[in-house]
């Protein structure tokens, strides 16, 4: 309850928490909301212009661009979300058995934690497509296979700050088993650390599926999604740029939605930054009633003279 009194505090990030959950709801209710078939080729409104029953307009076979924009939602943020959930519990499985147990455990972890982070994501995701070829569901598959070890090593700091204080060191003196003290005592804890770097990742991740697609490397035609959409628009840019606008102005909102909601989770769920932002935004009101204050002195000042 404290996490959402605080986070409604923050009109950006209450808006941003908005926009991610209608579109996430519109994603999954896709075949009800869209009003055309995505994949529907009718050559006689190639390239029509946007009208009442096609509000966006057609594209290069006729297909609703508005239709194929909903669904492109699916692969470009519901799938996303899937692999960064599977590779966040990945990550803190991981972490919390490196950052509690230490020793043996802790170094065999991170040191393939090492190898994996040591190859660029794109070079491995490029290895992993040209190995099993293109498709969203082998870069999805890249994905997890090359996040889970950054999340590992985030995760597993922060169970480390938290592992070594007293309350800890009392459970585990009292007899309390190992998995009960990381259920009750770690978890609470690190949970806020898991949910603003989670939120921070997904806005990069849909990033770099989109341009993969745009690539030719992602999902398939005749299959809507986001970065292929651009990359099918890429060829008549100069002379029909509004086709580029709409998936290009979807990703810019929904990522800038989950970079926004991210701050706004950091400070909602940090005590601390919670308290520095309201007294910055006091400090600021008083500023400016000072500023107005000697603004209408020195009006007065000048009429007076």
């Amino acid at each position: 309850m404290r996490i959402w009194k605080n986070l409604s505090k923050d009109k950006l990030g209450s808006i941003s928490l908005i926009v991610i959950v209608v579109t996430i709801i519109v994603g999954l209710f896709a075949p009800f909301i869209a009003p055309h078939d995505p994949v529907e080729v009718n050559m006689k409104l190639r390239y029509a212009t946007p009208s009442w029953e096609y509000l966006l307009g057609n594209d290069h076979l006729g297909r609703c661009i508005l239709s194929r924009l909903i669904y492109g939602i699916r692969p470009s943020v519901l799938w996303v979300l899937v692999a960064l959930v599977i590779s966040v519990l990945i990550g803190a499985i991981l972490g919390f058995m490196a950052g509690y147990f230490r020793g043996n455990v802790d170094a065999f972890i991170m040191r393939i934690c090492d190898v994996m982070l040591s190859f660029p994501v794109y070079v491995m995701t490029l290895a992993i497509v040209g190995i099993l070829g293109v498709g969203l569901e082998n870069i999805l598959l890249a994905f997890i296979l090359m996040k889970w070890a950054w999340f590992a090593r985030v995760i597993r700091a922060s169970v480390m700050q938290y592992a070594e204080l007293e309350y800890v060191k009392f459970s585990k003196a009292s007899g309390i088993s190992d998995i009960k003290i990381i259920y009750k005592h770690i978890v609470p804890v690190t949970f806020s650390d898991i949910a603003v770097i989670s939120s921070s990742s997904i806005g990069s991740m849909i990033l770099q599926i989109s341009g993969l697609s745009f690539l030719g490397l992602g999902i398939q035609a005749p299959n809507a999604e986001w970065g292929m959409m651009l990359n099918e628009a890429r060829k008549v840019m100069f002379t029909r740029p509004e086709l580029m606008l709409a998936p290009g102005i979807a990703i810019i909102i929904v990522v800038s939605a989950f970079n926004f909601l991210s701050d706004a989770l950091q400070v909602a769920l940090d005590p601390k930054l919670l308290t520095s932002k309201n007294k910055l935004q006091e400090n600021l009101t008083i500023s400016k009633r000072k500023l107005t204050i000697s603004k209408r002195k020195l009006q007065e000042k000048e009429v007076a003279n």
